[in-house]
């Protein structure tokens, strides 16, 4: 139900919800590289690990601060990365014998037609790239355990 919901409010639910996720995450990850190089036995690492870790936390607090702006950042990387594994399965499909290269270059031809979507529709994207996926994924998940709970039940 909080997946159909979720891919019925997009931008409201989905998205800033994902943003508020990853925000959280990296103050949390922020806060553990801090700890790490203030327990780091070389200046080196200390100050390297407290940079990443300040660059972490003010990353995720401006997140919660800007999540509508976060969203469209987060989306123009999602949306690069599929173009740029999409193309590394291609070319790895070149490198395959013959029997297994159809399917790993359609995956890729896939993955990457899904980020040029994505990009091609940058930044309008941001407000809505989150929240589907997020609604998508809760939804399976959900299924997953209704599916799980009757078979439970029929044992």
């Amino acid at each position: 139900a909080l997946g159909v919901a979720t891919l019925g409010y997009l931008v409201v639910v989905g998205t800033i919800a994902s943003v508020y996720m990853i925000g959280i995450a990296m103050i949390l990850v922020g806060g553990a590289e801090i700890g790490l190089g203030l327990s780091a036995r070389s200046w080196g690492w200390t100050a390297a690990l407290i940079l990443l870790g300040l660059f972490y936390v003010v990353a995720g607090a401006f997140a919660l601060a800007q999540p509508l702006v976060a969203a469209a950042a987060y989306t123009l990387l999602l949306g690069a990365a599929l173009v740029v594994t999409g193309a590394a399965r291609i070319v790895a499909a070149f490198r395959l014998p013959a029997g297994h290269k159809a399917l790993l270059g359609f995956a890729g031809a896939i993955t990457a037609l899904l980020g040029a979507m994505i990009l091609a529709s940058w930044p309008a994207s941001g407000l809505f790239v989150l929240g589907t996926l997020l609604g998508i994924d809760l939804t399976f998940y959900g299924i997953s355990w209704i599916a799980f709970g009757m078979r439970l039940k029929s044992l």
